[in-house]
């Protein structure tokens, strides 16, 4: 009896380092899961927040609502390129106003207030 014990010992441990590679690749595997799963759930909340949102009154030249008068002319400055390389990109910058001639971003909501409706004849 003691002979086939001395075989047993060998299958043991390399089934035993079977097992454990097998462990660990289902541990990864899970891991790998969950990761996956909260990153899903967390774009998921971002999209939810993002449509939540109203829209930025942000016109085409970039600039908000508040920088442009009721005309809708702007009133921000802007960095234009003054000078140029022999590859055409841009070396200097100067400060100019914004050439934009009308506002076209999202126009705002106004405010609206709405009393309360009460039941007349409750007294209240």
């Amino acid at each position: 009896m003691g002979g086939w014990l001395w075989l047993l010992i060998p299958a043991v441990i390399v089934g035993g380092g079977r097992l454990g590679e097998l462990m660990q690749s289902s541990l990864r595997t899970r891991h790998e899961r969950k990761l996956e799963l909260l990153k899903a759930s967390e774009q998921r909340q971002l999209a939810i927040d993002a449509a939540n949102r109203p829209p930025e009154p942000i016109c085409g030249c970039t600039h908000h609502l508040a920088k442009h008068d009721r005309s809708g002319k702007c009133h921000e400055t802007v960095e234009a390129p003054t000078a140029w390389d022999a590859k055409r990109k841009p070396l200097q910058y100067e400060a100019r106003p914004c050439n934009c001639q009308q506002y076209i971003g999202p126009e705002p909501l106004g405010m609206v207030f709405a009393q309360d409706i009460v039941d007349p004849e409750s007294g209240k």
